[in-house]
């Protein structure tokens, strides 16, 4: 067993091993979803993190030494929103075709993401901080924690709450779209990347196409608006 720690020791401190762990943990979710037929419930980002996770704890590695290896993903976050603009171009002739229903949904989703957060927030007594903190969950990571950096938010509360909007809103629209029986590929993937940002996107991607094409858009847009509007609707509100 001393040897056992001593190798773990040793190999804990490459921050290299943190970056092929989460990679690795990424495509042991992967490979659980496609077993399961697909299926929204069974996320492979959640899956990862929940691996992540564990490993971790039992580890006792805390989170800046994990970091310190992981960085590159988090780094590369940035141009991979950036390269959002492709389905977006792509797909510019769709686009113009639905432009009115695209604005009307997007309108919607904001007045939706920003009123609910307040409502719900000051209903339950939680402090200003924290309701800033949360107004930006719905777009993808690098916006919303700059966001919320600008409005006075706390930036590492904003990160953890668009984890879980990612995950809750991928694995929840799926089904609740079925149900309400909406079946055009571009009003569900639009209104899952507006809701649910870049998990939500790939989760569209790996399901259909054209739907995963309307998702980034859906993300990118939303990215944009809440950008723009959040501040003013902070100050506003608070």
């Amino acid at each position: 067993m001393s040897d056992v720690t001593e190798i773990w020791s040793y190999l804990s401190r490459g921050p290299l091993l943190w970056l092929v762990m989460t990679l690795t943990a990424f495509v042991v979710g992967s490979f659980a979803f496609e077993r399961a037929g697909r299926r929204a419930w069974v996320n492979p980002v959640l899956i990862a993190v929940l691996l992540v996770a564990a490993t971790l704890k039992l580890t006792g590695t805390s989170y800046a030494t994990y970091f310190e290896g992981a960085q590159f993903i988090h780094f590369m976050l940035g141009p991979v929103t950036v390269a959002l603009a492709t389905p977006l171009w792509d797909n510019r002739r769709a686009v113009r075709a639905a432009l009115l229903p695209m604005a009307a949904a997007l309108a919607a989703g904001l007045a939706v993401a920003l009123g609910s957060v307040t409502l719900i927030g000051r209903g339950m007594g939680l402090p200003v901080g924290t309701i800033l903190s949360m107004l930006p969950k719905s777009a993808t990571a690098p916006v919303a924690i700059g966001i919320s950096e600008g409005i006075g938010g706390s930036p590492t509360l904003t990160a953890v709450l668009v984890l879980l909007t990612g995950i809750v809103g991928a694995i929840l629209a799926p089904p609740l779209l079925a149900l309400a029986r909406i079946r055009d590929p571009r009003a569900r993937g639009f209104a899952v990347g507006l809701a649910a940002h870049g998990i939500g996107t790939a989760q569209m991607l790996l399901t259909d196409a054209r739907a995963g094409a309307f998702a980034g858009i859906g993300l990118g847009l939303g990215a944009v608006a809440t950008a723009l509007l959040a501040p003013l609707f902070a100050h506003w509100v608070f």
